[in-house]
């Protein structure tokens, strides 16, 4: 975000050389930023949670194997399941910022 500075000289009487006070005015809020930082923050939780479910899955597929437990299996399938929900936000969100770009290139 851009912000603008603004440059006053000092008005109050002073014994010295003129100062020069520096004053910050509020960040203007760009709604092309946010959109961008949301769309990119969106596709890396995505990314990381398909990999932590991805290992969970693997891990109780491995369990199930070893102890032949329904339990384990329930569970993979939970993991299984919330993989495939977060790879498809994974997806959509490239989707979404694809077409964000390419209207902005004015294709």
């Amino acid at each position: 975000m851009k912000t603008q500075k603004a440059i006053y000289q000092s008005s109050l009487p002073s014994n010295t050389r003129n100062k020069l006070v520096l004053r910050r005015t509020r960040k203007r809020f760009n709604p092309k930023i946010f959109i961008n930082r949301t769309i990119e923050t969106t596709a890396i939780v995505s990314l990381l949670f398909t990999g932590f479910t991805g290992a969970g899955a693997m891990g109780c597929w491995g369990m199930e194997i070893a102890m032949s437990s329904r339990n384990w299996q329930h569970q993979k399938n939970i993991c299984l399941g919330m993989m495939l929900v977060s790879f498809s936000g994974l997806l959509g969100s490239a989707l979404i910022g694809a077409s964000f770009s390419i209207r902005q290139d004015k294709f």
